[in-house]
């Protein structure tokens, strides 16, 4: 049985084709959702564990520790980026998207049954650093091999919508962290619970996701595009091979730096940043963080439509005017507030913005390779420079406040906006001249 059960004719809707498509993108988004949520977990509740795993009488050097493990992970990534590109280009998307899944499976559950510190000594802590490893490893795999699958899976007048779900389901990861922390905190657990042994509940709910989902992925039909491509020539997905498309390499690197370095900081630094900088309680940033990610969530499928039938590069050039001139305003005025409500519009209306990044960046990346190369294409260069620029921008933002410049960071950022944009300006509109029909 072929992967295409029925095609399309004409301009007439077919509705066992669309449907075949919603059900592969939805097992295909969902695993990332559960990737993402186990690694976010790990940042929602490093207040409870830290105490177990890094005894110190300082808790400051508790969460420090707890933030290089964060960091370490990042590292792993293009290494994760690379094995799981090559698993994909050579044996096929789906393998690589149910192994990754399963290596984030091994890693949370690994989090959850670790002895502390009190127990097993200096071992507690390296346990915890392996398991971080191997899930910096399967998260470093996943963006390129679920871009790619999510691209190939779309049909051609819809990809930008279909892929958009990528970020759906990434910000979708962090909101199901939330929902299960507060879960904890306000209805189930006391605090008390949360630090003795609360902790451990949300990586062993993430183990199970996880094999839920690798069930799933197993399931899936393998893209027409990497059928396609055997025909015409054996799979590689080889280095040598990549290194062959140079110009597109620098282009994923070039697109992605403003972006990424963007996204982390309303996202992961935006929780900190509230709380130390804006001043509001606990519970007012969690709300706020959690009420724009929704906001955030929803315009991901509008501007990825919206790329179906303008382009992809207006939505990128926006971001990169837009995100250039009103980072600084918008951080200023945010620090500035005291309000939870005016705090929640500020980060919506950079949302506008970043989302013109966020939304098809994943797709902008897969049209620009062709189908031998393209997980690895994708996913390589993204974790490299996800790596120098995205994980390492809340601790550049913590660094200039501990200098006394918090503002520094407003101006880093919209440079790197800016960067990002000169690429953004001078670079081909994928979605016209795409390489997803090319299986060189």
């Amino acid at each position: 049985m072929t992967d295409q059960v029925i095609k399309a004719t004409g301009d007439h809707l077919d509705i066992a084709d669309v449907e075949r498509r919603i059900k592969a993108i939805f097992i295909g988004s969902i695993g990332n959702l559960v990737e993402w949520y186990d690694f976010y977990a790990y940042t929602a509740f490093a207040l409870y564990f830290a105490p177990a795993f890094f005894p110190n009488s300082d808790p400051v050097v508790q969460q420090l520790n707890a933030a290089v493990l964060f960091a370490a992970t990042f590292l792993m990534r293009p290494l994760g980026g690379w094995l799981f590109g090559y698993i994909a280009d050579r044996y096929g998307r789906r393998l690589s998207l149910t192994l990754s899944v399963v290596c984030m499976c091994f890693g949370s559950l690994i989090i959850a049954v670790t002895p502390t510190y009190a127990s097993i000594g200096i071992l507690a802590p390296c346990i915890l650093a392996l398991a971080r490893i191997i899930e910096g490893l399967s998260l470093g795999g996943e963006y390129g091999a679920s871009a790619t699958y999510l691209s190939e899976v779309a049909d051609p007048k819809h990809r930008g919508f279909y892929s958009s779900f990528q970020y759906v389901t990434l910000i979708g990861g962090q909101l199901t962290a939330i929902i299960v922390l507060l879960l904890l905190q306000k209805v189930f657990l006391t605090p008390e619970e949360l630090r003795n042994w609360g902790w451990r509940i949300p990586f062993v709910i993430g183990a199970l996701l996880a094999i839920f989902a690798a069930v799933m992925r197993r399931g899936l039909h393998e893209t027409e595009a990497f059928e396609e491509a055997k025909k015409v020539s054996k799979p590689s997905g080889s280095i040598t091979g990549l290194l062959k498309y140079p110009r597109e390499l620098l282009l994923v690197v070039g697109l992605t730096a403003g972006g990424t370095a963007a996204f982390y900081t309303f996202t992961t630094y935006m929780q900190t940043f509230v709380k130390l900088s804006v001043g509001l309680t606990e519970d007012q940033t969690t709300f706020v963080i959690f009420g724009s990610l929704i906001f955030a969530t929803l315009l991901q499928p509008i501007y990825g439509a919206l790329s179906d039938r303008i382009g992809r590069k207006p939505l990128l050039i926006f971001f990169g005017v837009v995100g250039t001139l009103a980072t600084v305003p918008i951080l200023t005025t945010l620090k500035e507030t005291k309000s939870p409500f005016m705090a929640f519009l500020l980060i919506c209306a950079a949302w506008i913005f970043v989302a013109g990044y966020t939304s098809i960046n994943a797709i902008v990346k897969a049209e620009l390779f062709p189908t031998n190369v393209r997980a690895l294409g994708v996913g390589l260069p993204y974790a490299i420079t996800v790596s120098v620029f995205g994980g390492t921008a809340p601790a550049v933002a913590l660094y200039f406040k501990s200098l006394g410049h918090e503002d520094w960071f407003y101006y880093y950022l919209s440079g790197m906006i800016f960067l990002s944009l000169i690429i953004y300006a001078t670079m081909r509109d994928t979605k016209h001249e795409s390489a997803m029909h090319r299986h060189e």
